[in-house]
């Protein structure tokens, strides 16, 4: 009998404090217990939409870590400018390659790669026999080749 009533106060103080934990208002086991797998759904629910807001932060930061590209047209040939807040080790190589597969001749460049990388390069057409290139087709092949060296680079 005494085992019984020890059992019961037990179960009562853990209901009480299951209440308490829950900030549930109710007086039934059954109420306290309900109240109690709401309380932890709407947990489950809120961690999933903090790991929700996680991932959107994880690709914005990803996406601040691409170098910015700005190419525009000049009276002979193209001024390109690539920007990263960070260094970008291989980069350069990766870019000089995409103006040579356009048929670029680098006319003029400077490039820092210390503690971001940087490049300023004049590009020209080599043969001008050969199929027109315009600011956009220069675009696409930089970010093509910054696509490829990130690749090979987070590997």
């Amino acid at each position: 009998m005494v085992s019984r009533k020890h059992k019961r106060t037990a179960m009562y103080k853990n209901l009480q404090l299951l209440r308490s934990i829950t900030n549930s208002h109710a007086h039934s086991k059954t109420s306290i217990i309900l109240d109690a797998s709401k309380y932890i759904e709407d947990l489950k629910r809120k961690i999933d939409v903090m790991n929700q807001k996680i991932a959107v932060a994880q690709d914005s930061e990803a996406q601040a870590s691409l170098p910015q590209i700005k190419v525009e047209a000049q009276e002979k040939g193209f001024l390109i400018e690539v920007f990263n807040k960070r260094s970008c080790c291989g980069l350069l190589v990766f870019i000089l390659e995409a103006f040579e597969e356009l048929g670029l001749d680098v006319l003029q460049a400077r490039v820092s790669c210390s503690d971001n990388f940087h490049l300023e390069a004049m590009g020209a057409k080599v043969n001008e026999g050969d199929d027109e290139v315009d600011a956009q087709v220069v675009t696409e092949a930089v970010l093509e080749a910054i696509k490829n060296w990130s690749e090979i680079s987070e590997k």
